[in-house]
């Protein structure tokens, strides 16, 4: 017997280039939750000032790592 999957919605965590101010990742972030870009973005800062090496460290990363959207 095989079981296969169909999903009717493929998301993926991409970054945004439309929407982008650095790199794209709090517009991708966003766009795949569903949020708005703005209150993503202040979160960032406000986790940045917060914690700035872990934050700073992951987004660098997460701006290495994640593709771009097409």
């Amino acid at each position: 017997m095989r079981y296969e999957r169909s999903y009717s919605v493929e998301k993926t965590l991409a970054k945004d280039n439309r929407y982008k101010k650095l790199s794209g990742v709090c517009a991708g972030i966003a766009k795949y939750y569903g949020l708005p870009r703005l209150g993503v973005r202040i979160a960032t800062i406000i986790a940045l000032i917060t914690f700035p090496v872990a934050v700073g460290v992951a987004y660098i990363v997460a701006a290495v790592l994640m593709p771009s959207s097409k």
